[in-house]
């Protein structure tokens, strides 16, 4: 059982890995996974994809020119063409990857650097992959990245209630593409108003960091405005 705590634990623990060891995930941990795709696909009404020992994706010179290796496990991140999608893969794939990481796997967030030709995700008329996420057991555990201040990313009335102040710790530490923490986070009464600032994927990027957010602080997804 995932709990809160493990969850929090993941986002400490949690950094990009794009090189992986050539073993198959454990069958207990495939389980765990399925469960939560499943969930998460319920209650969020998108098609997110668990593919396992499946290497033909990320087997190709755009992968390897973006450092992968040895990616034979990923979620599919696919959904209807929507306004909206982003933000909605990037919130509920983001628990998946914290979830892979309580259960002992690595992962990195890829935009660019797989085929979604070559990719057996089922992609029914009307939706589309929005991206990947690279899943395994990797060579290392990854090295955290230098990150803005809480003074960068928020705003907030003084005194800063303890629950803001966590929940913004937890959304400096999510994966944004390529570290660009382009967000901003306002304190309005007891509730959250969440800003994307531009850049690439910052809607994606958004969802990732509502869902650190929510995880770290506390709260749930009653919190934004």
């Amino acid at each position: 059982m995932i709990d809160d705590q493990a969850l929090r634990d993941a986002i400490e623990a949690r950094h990009s890995v794009r090189s992986f060891i050539d073993r198959p995930l454990a069958p207990e941990v495939v389980e765990a996974l399925c469960a939560e795709v499943d969930a998460a696909n319920r209650e969020s009404g998108l098609h997110l994809q668990l593919m396992t020992d499946e290497p033909d994706a990320f087997n190709f010179f755009i992968a390897r020119y973006g450092s992968f290796k040895n990616v034979r496990n990923y979620l599919a991140c696919v959904g209807e063409k929507e306004p909206g999608l982003n933000e909605r893969v990037g919130y509920w794939g983001q628990r998946i990857v914290l979830v892979a990481q309580a259960l002992g796997l690595n992962s990195c967030w890829v935009g660019l650097s797989f085929s979604r030709r070559k990719s057996p995700a089922v992609v029914e008329p009307g939706e589309k992959m929005a991206c990947a996420i690279a899943l395994g057991y990797g060579e290392t555990p990854g090295v955290p990245h230098k990150v803005k201040t809480a003074a960068e990313v928020s705003r907030a009335e003084q005194p800063v209630p303890r629950w803001f102040q966590e929940g913004v710790r937890g959304a400096i530490l999510a994966p944004t593409a390529i570290n660009q923490q382009k967000f901003l986070l306002t304190l309005e009464g007891d509730r959250v108003r969440a800003e994307a600032t531009g850049g690439p994927y910052s809607d994606m990027d958004l969802g990732i960091v509502k869902r650190n957010f929510e995880i770290a602080s506390g709260r749930d997804h009653a919190v934004w405005l």
